[in-house]
């Protein structure tokens, strides 16, 4: 009788054992998210505006705030004129109102820098952009 309790606890004991075993394909939390955050802001469209505009000078970078500043940048093709942007991400969200971008365009006159219009679609090329390699990185998580 007794050994017929022990096999029997015994038998219990492995189960639950076997039971508390880890799957190796548990699921795993969504890192692809939307929301996806490490910092104050969503971190595709950070990552994103932050390498579109690598080729500019940085100003001032605030990734809890979501605000990337340039300094002035002047294109090698056109020295008489130069330009500084600034994105805000607005949003936790991976969305396209999450993000705004402004830009500001100067030309050289006289020896003196002169605010001139951003030229057309400028703001929304870069908006467009920056979107598009944040879809495409969000994509990258869950492919990869």
């Amino acid at each position: 009788m007794k050994t017929s309790v022990r096999i029997t606890g015994l038998a219990i004991a492995l189960a639950l054992l076997a039971a508390c075993g880890g799957k190796k394909d548990a699921p795993r939390a969504d890192l692809a998210a939307a929301t996806t955050t490490t910092i104050g802001v969503n971190s595709y469209l950070w990552r994103a505006s932050l390498e579109t505009l690598a080729f500019m000078p940085m100003a001032q970078v605030d990734s809890n705030g979501g605000v990337i500043v340039t300094d002035w940048y002047a294109n090698p093709q056109a020295p008489g004129e130069r330009v500084k942007v600034t994105v805000y991400i607005l949003d936790r969200e991976l969305r396209a109102d999450a993000l705004r971008v402004a830009a500001i365009r100067q030309q050289q006159q006289g020896g003196n820098w002169v605010d001139a219009p951003v030229r057309a679609g400028t703001v929304q090329k870069l908006e467009e952009t920056i979107l598009a390699r944040a879809r495409d990185m969000r994509r990258a998580v869950y492919q990869g």
